[in-house]
């Protein structure tokens, strides 16, 4: 996926974070940080995996499922030799665990006695892991390693940027497929379907990945709830509809959000609509290297204030390579109190989505950092769309065929 350069680099500035913080080895769970330092990548995370990094080897080492030890071979830039597999009765045992076995592993290297790091804040690192752990190793100091490759990954190099901008593309495709698809009488589920269709297709050029997040598409009264997903519902003439998604390419994602409506808008829906874009619009002007977090959240809380607006949860986030469940870093939160300054090449997800009892309003944009402001990684209108509902497609309350209309 990337250069042996980018390899070492990446390790580099891991060590260097490691040193700072006293660790001296450092176990990674997380997904998306075993592919950033290694690129391993393969769907095997719902089983006990894990990356090593010890500070004084220039290689990491790849512990794992016995049969995922061939997709460590062939994607990683590790010499076979650091691939380790764990036997498959490791796999859902109540007698014996993953963990042990990594424990002894460290303990052959003489990597037992260290300060060693450990993910505690993430998905995939169970209390029974962390149990198991300090109990295999007792002359070890292990300490919580927070978001530290986390942290590493939130300045892109130019090659991580050039997948984002494919994964911007492929969102304007899957973007533009919802709105094609959504209309009354279609069912929530078959736009679900088309979304996907285009987010992994992609480009003539080039495929899609799997999004780290399905499609997240409530209609009606459901916008009010940012995080519904889809049903067999069919959308009703007038319904509000809210659409967000994501390309992804090579695990690299560029999230958007747009909300339309299938006839006319309510009065309300339409002024919010425009205050959210409004607010979003100013918000982008102001950033710009220098400036914090906080600092572009203040821009946002001002202007949709001005209208008596206000949103509770945070403006944003920062975004990039992911594994579901989540395509955010879990780094910087745009929102008041987080004084991170934002550097070029950073990549933020901006989604100032306003909820209330009936309806909701979404509209985002992920966007890179530049050295004098900013630039969105897609390109997509930002105004709330009004579709016309399509003539009927029912006849004697029975639904056309899809030939038929």
């Amino acid at each position: 996926m990337f250069s042996i350069e980018e390899y070492r680099e990446r390790m580099r500035k891991t060590k260097q974070k490691m040193n700072e913080q006293g660790m001296e080895v450092l176990i990674l769970v997380n997904p998306s940080n075993m592919y950033y330092l290694s690129g391993y990548d393969a769907w095997s995370f719902y089983v006990h995996q894990m990356l090593v990094v010890m500070i004084d080897e220039e290689q990491p080492i790849w512990i794992g499922r016995e049969m995922d030890a061939n997709s460590a071979k062939i994607s990683t830039w590790m010499h076979n030799d650091n691939v380790i597999p764990y036997p498959d009765d490791y796999v859902q045992n109540d007698v014996k665990h993953p963990m042990e076995f990594a424990a002894n592993i460290l303990k052959e290297i003489g990597q037992a006695n260290r300060v060693i790091g450990v993910e505690m804040e993430t998905h995939y690192f169970s209390a029974l892991s962390y149990q198991k752990l300090v109990k295999s190793l007792p002359n070890a100091t292990i300490i919580d390693a927070g978001q530290l490759v986390n942290w590493v990954r939130v300045i892109k190099s130019p090659q991580e940027i050039n997948y984002m901008k494919k994964a911007g593309k492929i969102a304007e495709l899957a973007m533009q497929r919802a709105y094609e698809t959504i209309d009354e009488g279609v069912r929530e589920c078959d736009v679900a379907a088309n979304i996907y269709q285009a987010q992994v297709s992609g480009t003539a050029e080039y495929g899609g990945d799997y999004p780290a997040i399905v499609p997240m598409i409530p209609s009606g009264r459901k916008t009010s709830a940012p995080h519904f997903t889809w049903t067999d519902d069919r959308y009703d003439r007038n319904d509000p509809a809210i659409i967000e998604l994501a390309g992804c390419y090579k695990r690299y994602h560029s999230p958007l959000a747009r909300t339309m409506v299938i006839g006319q808008p309510s009065q309300q829906m339409e002024e919010t609509a425009k205050v959210v874009t409004e607010g979003l619009n100013e918000t982008l002007e102001v950033i710009k290297p220098g400036i914090t977090s906080e600092e572009i959240e203040a821009v946002w809380r001002k202007t949709i204030g001005q209208y008596g607006y206000e949103k509770t949860s945070r403006l944003g986030y920062s975004v990039g390579l992911s594994y579901p469940p989540d395509w955010g870093e879990h780094t910087i939160s745009v929102r008041k109190g987080d004084r991170t300054i934002i550097q070029p090449n950073m990549t933020l997800h901006l989604i100032p989505g306003l909820w209330f009892e009936n309806y909701g309003v979404e509209i985002s944009e992920a966007i890179r950092i530049t050295d004098n402001g900013y630039e969105t990684l897609a390109n997509f209108p930002r105004d709330l769309y009004m579709k016309q509902p399509s003539p009927s497609l029912f006849v004697n309350g029975n639904l056309l065929s899809r030939e038929n209309y």
